[in-house]
């Protein structure tokens, strides 16, 4: 599952102590582990080899320029949502034309710069874009291609922030509306070309069925579509799940054995090969944080300790402008100690250096005695984790490391508090 693991007494990423890290490059710190990310692209690639499927990772899960060169070079394609997502691909090394390009509010000039790089296709949320794109697309002499959203109205059963396949969420042409709109497309916007049709129902989905349902759903649809306009591929989305809780290789507590059984890359494919197979059509997938999420740790350092009378806390050096997870998702990551404890644990607040009260990673945890001086791994960070920070308190963003066996490779510097501010102006 992940490469982090106790050995003798001390955490390791791979081959490489943690604690190495911190001393030499500070806290807070990301840490990647490069077998992770390539032994889960791996998988998807093998599980899914009896289909036409192709990956597009998912470029907000975490866009460190490093990680998505070394997805580059494995052939993967990348589901961005901006044309700054776009750029970073292509400052790294990927290829646009493999590129899918999402989001509801893709601006002129974004859709431009996608044209004009080739990219694969445009996934549209709405027929006022899709306008948009034809009039641009026009005015540049090309055929744009694209895709449409379809919204198939299948609860994900995730958490309400993250969830995206209904028809209260902004995303995507509702799924009673969808054969209008391409009949629509076909029509009056010549300047378009019908490339395929997307979805995608929501992310961390721990179990199967919605995606099964999703994809029995919407599949009549695209078997019309293939008839209809050729087209030549199918985007089902991405948003397995991972394992935050019970994540870590040893000293898991006593109810891991009674975690329930979650998604598996394997169980998601043999599920949906069935149905999908007979289509004869290329089939993207769209995953970020099943990548992603268990390759890295942020390293942090406990600055003090206060007991009060209802509650004691742990204060460290990162703060929800590093991981704002637990605060806007109420998301769980694992905390331990870089040096193993033996003793006892306790019941405490794990919080950060941040003016808010929503500054928390973790709350009433049962985690190690540590002291101040002491270094914590918060596990399961590698998605939405620096890709979501800010410098929120003029707080410099975290260094990023990427760990390869027994050598690691700073790949982000630690940000300085010159260029916090290196774009502000005062007037003249």
């Amino acid at each position: 599952m992940h490469a982090f693991a106790y050995k003798n007494g001390t955490l390791y990423c791979e081959d490489t102590k943690l604690a190495d890290i911190a001393a030499a490059v500070g806290t807070p710190t990301f840490v990647y582990s490069k077998k992770t990310i390539l032994d889960d692209l791996a998988e998807f690639q093998q599980a899914l080899s009896p289909l036409d499927a192709h990956v597009a990772y998912a470029v907000k899960a975490c866009s460190n320029k490093a990680i998505l060169n070394m997805m580059a070079k494995t052939g993967v394609g990348f589901d961005i949502v901006s044309g700054g997502e776009l750029w970073r691909v292509i400052n790294a090394g990927g290829d646009p034309t493999q590129c899918t390009y999402a989001g509801v509010a893709k601006t002129e000039a974004e859709i431009r710069y996608a044209l004009e790089q080739g990219i694969y296709c445009i996934n549209c949320e709405s027929e006022n874009e899709l306008r948009a794109i034809d009039r641009i697309a026009g005015d540049m002499g090309i055929k744009a291609p694209v895709a449409v959203r379809v919204n198939p109205h299948v609860d994900a059963h995730t958490h309400k922030y993250i969830t995206t396949g209904t028809n209260e969420n902004k995303f995507g042409v509702d799924i009673t509306r969808i054969e209008e709109l391409y009949a629509t497309i076909a029509a009056e916007m010549p300047n378009l070309h019908i490339k395929g049709l997307q979805m995608h129902i929501g992310s961390q989905l721990t179990d199967v069925t919605p995606f099964v349902q999703a994809i029995e759903k919407v599949r009549p649809i695209v078997i019309k579509f293939k008839e209809l306009y050729h087209i030549e591929f199918w985007s089902i989305g991405g948003g397995i799940g991972i394992v935050y809780d019970g994540c870590l290789a040893s000293g898991q507590p006593e109810w891991w054995a009674e975690r329930p059984e979650q998604i598996t890359i394997r169980s998601y494919a043999e599920a949906i090969i069935p149905l999908l197979q007979p289509l004869g059509l290329k089939i993207l997938i769209e995953p970020g944080r099943r990548i992603v999420g268990n390759a890295a740790a942020m390293l942090t350092t406990c600055i003090y300790e206060k007991k009060g009378e209802a509650k004691t806390f742990k204060m460290i050096d990162a703060g929800m402008n590093d991981i704002i997870r637990p605060a806007l998702y109420e998301g769980y990551h694992e905390i331990w100690p870089v040096n193993e404890h033996s003793g006892d644990t306790i019941i405490a607040d794990i919080v950060g250096p941040i003016c808010e009260s929503g500054d928390f990673q973790a709350q009433n945890r049962a985690i190690a005695d540590v002291q101040p001086g002491e270094v914590l791994a918060e596990m399961s960070a590698g998605a939405y984790g620096f890709s979501m920070a800010s410098t929120y308190n003029s707080r410099p963003l975290a260094a990023e490391v990427l760990v390869d066996g027994d050598k690691w490779y700073i790949i982000r510097r630690r940000q300085t508090l010159e260029q916090i501010v290196e774009g502000e102006c005062l007037p003249e």
